[in-house]
């Protein structure tokens, strides 16, 4: 097994993505030791002047695409000379228009000091209201927002203490990301991740976390939990007690049987396999620590799962993606994506998709979902299962301008078949140059986000279309906000869902998501009913409206008329009694 470093300098991509410049190091030992790689995590600076400059938000579109610019201020600003990236996205399932994004922000790009930004929708990410900072001030990276099945947010935060101890918080909100009132000490380190259990729990929710080998104040142990709701978490456990399997760099996953998946590489960056941990008890509440199996995908001839790229890369001091790991809630088959090089010949970075259909005991060869390039970065793989088994991907690449890693654009492909084929790539943005906007470390993150459904996917991502790094939202595909399975548009068009407002987002879907008021609950947004009985126009009807009816009633004037047959009549007076009834 040979660990490999890319080291690639000015030599270029070719150079390093076929190994010239991947200089082997030694045969891998049966127990590896375990090296921490260099941490981009680090308290090292204090926290600048914030960048005051505003400038447009940005809407950027692409043929269907659109990107819109969700880190801006209350007027829908752009903070000119912060920065923003690795941000992660959650959708709230009772209300699909209701979206929270977290990610790491910069006040300014002169410090690297961070926190942990958020900003909320509740029209489907169309707009967004004014990016905060869950405890400003605290250094703060590694988000990952999620949403459990009753609709509380989850935000988890990796804050460095003054004695450099790696450490994790979770911060809750139960008013769709608004505030974070709710904060508990979960353990963890870095690079965590987590994931919810959706399928199994009866109560709160589950959530399960791992986390890195490096920047772990707990090693050997990885993984932990909570079972009652994220306010409180359990001390951490081991994957592989006694042995060497650690996966890093990687995701957490749960299978419509409550099975926990956790896959990762070797702390110390690329080599020829990948882990996959399973735990089939961690979801059993009378178990006191978690057990876990731990499958491999191994490859062999020289090929190599890559997680860094080094200075000749597109993200020279970050990754070049996570391993990610997403379940198919219909069948449970479970897939694997993650970058590789030398595996399908061209030269190139390409991204590599495993599938399992036995639980994670064994995995199919690796299926190429990026279209055939030649020397050139495929790099951020991302990647979602929808409800229905589609599999969405999206990932960055050089691919126009393969002499210069920087020059990237964003594209889109999915597998309707189980991930044994994929469609062709699809552009959803215009060329954007990744080694811009550098906060004070050369890299735009280490991941993207994305939430798929039956119809589409919400993304959330970095790039720098105004010259420095911002975090976008794109909702691939059309909206499906009532999760029927059918495009919002197809809805309205064909009579199955209202939208009295002409703003294309059905109206039940805005009132779930509290973007439009429905005081009486019929149903109808109460910005598009009239009251026909409030003569004052004082917003409702009242006994002024009434006696002022009766006034014109009266005295014959034609506007007590209003079944228009010339005269004011019973049938008028019952008439305008059944609209003040209705304004009630």
């Amino acid at each position: 097994m040979a660990l490999r470093t890319w080291a690639c300098g000015a030599m270029g991509v070719v150079s390093c993505v076929i190994g010239v410049a991947g200089a082997q190091v030694g045969a891998e030992p049966e127990e590896r030791p375990d090296q921490p790689v260099t941490q981009g995590e680090r308290l090292d600076q204090p926290p600048g002047i914030p960048a005051v400059a505003r400038g447009p938000g940005r809407l950027v579109p692409m043929g269907p695409f659109m990107s819109i610019q969700a880190n801006v201020d209350g007027d829908g600003n752009n903070i000119v000379g912060d920065a923003a990236n690795e941000p992660s996205i959650g959708v709230d399932p009772l209300a699909p228009n209701r979206i929270v994004v977290g990610w790491r922000q910069f006040d300014t790009i002169n410090s690297s000091f961070r926190e942990a930004g958020f900003s909320s929708s509740v029209d489907g990410g169309r707009t967004w209201a004014a990016m905060g900072e869950i405890e400003s001030g605290i250094f703060r990276s590694d988000p990952v927002v999620k949403f459990d099945d009753e609709g509380n947010a989850y935000y988890a935060s990796l804050t460095i203490t003054n004695q450099n101890e790696f450490l994790n918080d979770t911060f809750i909100s139960t008013d769709g990301g608004v505030t974070w009132p709710t904060k508990t000490f979960a353990l963890g380190g870095d690079k965590l991740w987590f994931a919810i259990d959706d399928f199994t729990h009866n109560g709160p929710a589950k959530l399960y976390q791992g986390w890195n080998v490096a920047g772990n104040e707990f090693f050997p142990n990885q993984f932990n939990r909570s079972l009652d709701g994220g306010l409180s978490f359990e001390q951490p456990v081991e994957y592989d007690p006694g042995g060497f399997r650690r996966p890093a760099f990687g995701q957490v996953a749960v299978g419509p049987d409550g099975a926990v998946y956790v896959v990762g590489g070797w702390n110390g960056g690329d080599s020829d396999i990948l882990w996959i941990a399973r735990s089939d008890d961690a979801q059993d509440p009378n178990v006191d620590e978690p057990t876990f199996g731990v499958a491999t995908i191994d490859l062999s001839g020289g090929e190599d799962f890559v997680f860094f790229g080094g200075g000749g890369s597109p993200n020279p001091q970050g990754l070049i993606g996570q391993a990610n790991i997403c379940v198919d809630p219909a069948s449970g088959d479970v897939f694997v994506a993650a970058s590789v090089v030398r595996v399908f010949g061209g030269g190139s970075v390409d991204i590599a998709v495993f599938r399992s259909t036995d639980r994670g005991n064994t995995w199919s060869a690796p299926v190429r979902s990026n279209d055939a390039t030649s020397g050139v970065w495929n790099w951020f793989a991302t990647m979602s299962c929808s409800p229905n088994g589609r599999l969405d991907m999206v990932f960055n690449s050089n691919r126009d301008d393969p002499n210069n890693a920087r020059n990237n654009k964003t594209f889109y492909t999915f597998s309707s078949d189980g991930g044994r084929t994929w469609s062709s790539d699809q552009v959803m943005t215009p060329q954007w140059d990744s080694h811009v906007g550098w906060p004070q470390q050369n890299k735009i993150g280490d991941y993207y986000d994305m939430i798929s459904d039956r119809v589409g996917a919400h993304l959330i991502y970095s790039t720098t279309f105004n010259g420095e790094q911002d975090v976008y939202y794109m909702r691939i595909n059309d909206y499906d906000c009532n999760g029927n399975g059918v495009g919002d548009g197809d809805d309205i068009d064909n009579g199955d869902a209202q939208d009295c407002n002409a703003n294309t987002i059905p109206d039940a879907c805005e009132i779930a998501a509290g973007a439009v008021e429905d005081a009486n609950g019929n149903g109808i947004p109460d910005s598009c009913e009239t009251c026909e009985a409030d003569l004052d126009g004082d917003g409702d009807a009242d006994a002024d409206d009434f006696f002022a009816y009766l006034d014109l009633f009266a005295s014959g004037d034609p506007g007590a008329d209003l079944d228009g047959d010339g005269d004011a009549d019973g049938d008028d007076f019952f008439l305008y009694l059944d609209r003040f009834v209705a304004c009630d």
